[in-house]
């Protein structure tokens, strides 16, 4: 007990951190299919974009695991502009 405690903890900690290597700008994902044949595109910057992809389809939509919330900037965005010192 006293080795599994440490080590849960670590885990944690570590799974925590963990942060993906690019952030998505997609915050929705469309669940599609049934009865064990479901398939997922997480492709959909709205609700109502990914409500309309589903509409009439049986599917629904769901926040995407892989959006964390931060600006994503794009190769047309340009180079990072660097901070002037005075």
């Amino acid at each position: 007990m006293r080795l599994i405690t440490p080590l849960l903890a670590t885990l944690a900690i570590a799974s925590a951190l963990a942060t993906p290597v690019h952030a998505d700008p997609y915050k929705w994902c469309a669940v599609y299919g049934g009865f064990g044949n479901t398939r997922e595109s997480c492709y959909y910057m709205t609700l109502g974009q990914c409500q309309a992809s589903v509409s009439g389809l049986g599917g629904f939509c769901k926040p995407s695991p892989w959006y964390d919330g931060k600006p994503v900037r794009t190769p047309e965005d340009g180079p990072p502009r660097r901070s002037r010192r005075s």
